[in-house]
């Protein structure tokens, strides 16, 4: 299974080294296609735009993401089942799903698509990413901690921000992570909710791909690999050693 999953990876690795523009044959090892890749205007406009989407979509989602898995997990109020159905809905619901119906919601008030859209939409399921994984360090900590802190004075917005944030810090970061790895990876999502001018780097990836897989688009491919990897891996390393230090 595992050969079967990373096989493709490492051809694909191997043959971003290839002097040859065309991938059939080995041809002798170069580093052009890379640097082709970082002096292609458009490549690093769609790059831009999903950095900007990514940044903006997980700082939004990482505030609403904090407030919505607190209030989860230490208030009760009328429809919370209701409400914490609806709000991890965004986990399981299929992309198309989601970017058909934004995009009709779009059309229905007439907001004209732009980059803003974008970020509108990635927010929903960002959201419910960073809401889960803060959620799931919720549960790991002492309650009693901030019943001490309002014991001893503090006010709620105090016993909040002082006591509670720094130990959810690592849930957080660790969620914000995930969810900017896949909003930069997003695809089905961008290109329905898309404006002129506003491509994203997955978009621009696939538009050029279907005339046939070139070399620097095999370089290319084999940075957002490891991007994503390496991100994946810090955001699973910061949320063990978050649940080691609440253990300990």
């Amino acid at each position: 299974m595992f050969v079967f999953m990373y096989l493709p990876i490492l051809v694909l690795a191997f043959y971003s080294f290839n002097s040859s523009p065309y991938s059939a044959t080995w041809q002798g090892f170069t580093l052009e296609w890379y640097r082709k890749l970082f002096s292609d205007e458009r490549i690093l406009s769609a790059l831009q735009n999903s950095l900007i989407v990514a940044l903006c979509a997980v700082g939004i989602s990482a505030v609403l993401g904090t407030l919505m898995a607190v209030g989860l997990a230490r208030y009760q109020f009328l429809g919370k089942s209701l409400y914490r159905g609806i709000s991890y809905l965004p986990l399981i619901i299929p992309d198309i799903a989601i970017a058909v119906a934004t995009l009709v919601f779009l059309a229905a008030f007439a907001v004209p698509l732009s980059i803003w859209t974008i970020v509108a939409a990635h927010v929903v399921f960002c959201l419910a990413y960073v809401a889960l994984v803060v959620s799931s360090r919720l549960t790991n900590l002492d309650p009693h901690l901030e019943e001490a802190a309002l014991d001893l004075g503090a006010t709620p917005v105090q016993a909040f921000i002082k006591v509670l944030l720094p130990e959810l810090m690592p849930g957080i970061v660790a969620g914000c992570l995930l969810a900017f790895v896949l909003s930069l990876d997003d695809f089905l999502i961008a290109s329905f909710t898309a404006g002129s001018g506003s491509n994203t780097l997955p978009m621009e990836i696939f538009s050029r791909i279907r005339t046939g897989v070139k070399p620097d688009i095999n370089a290319l491919s084999v940075i957002l690999i490891l991007l994503s990897a390496i991100a994946a891996l810090v955001a699973e390393l910061i949320r063990a050693s978050g649940q080691r230090i609440n253990t300990h």
